[in-house]
């Protein structure tokens, strides 16, 4: 039998700790989760780590919003090919057309069905299905 393989490393942008706790758990059976909950973390974090998937929130500590920092990602030519997935409870459409034009891959917003942002998450870094068949999906909905 061959290595499992490895875990897609995934940096969870996200300033409230309960919604921070809850995903990562939910999160992490598929991803190696790291959480942050402002951008100077998000900035010590990824000086420190490659990651293959950012999940941001719009709404975050310190000086610069998941906007903003989405912006500086897409300038970066070192990460500028991450998906970055907004994930946010600013539900206006003018929000989701602000978090497109900033370069966010997709936008979700709060709240919302848990495995549709799994399956969200696993196509942006598998390129394929997801790993669980559609008619297992709960259609409760996560308050994260």
């Amino acid at each position: 039998m061959g290595q499992p393989k490895d875990k897609p490393k995934l940096l969870i942008v996200e300033d409230d700790y309960e919604n921070q706790k809850f995903l990562t758990l939910f999160l992490g059976r598929y991803f190696e989760v790291d959480s942050c909950d402002s951008s100077d973390t998000f900035y010590d974090l990824l000086n420190k780590n490659k990651y293959d998937l950012f999940l941001m929130d719009i709404s975050i500590k310190g000086q610069k919003d998941g906007l903003e920092l989405t912006k500086e990602i897409r300038l970066n030519p070192s990460i500028a090919a991450i998906p970055v997935v907004c994930y946010t409870a600013h539900a206006y459409y003018q929000d989701r057309i602000n978090a497109l034009e900033a370069g966010c891959n997709e936008y979700i917003s709060k709240p919302s069905n848990i495995y549709s942002l799994l399956q969200t998450l696993l196509q942006h870094v598998e390129n394929k299905p997801p790993r669980f068949p559609k008619e297992t999906f709960n259609p409760g909905f996560a308050a994260a």
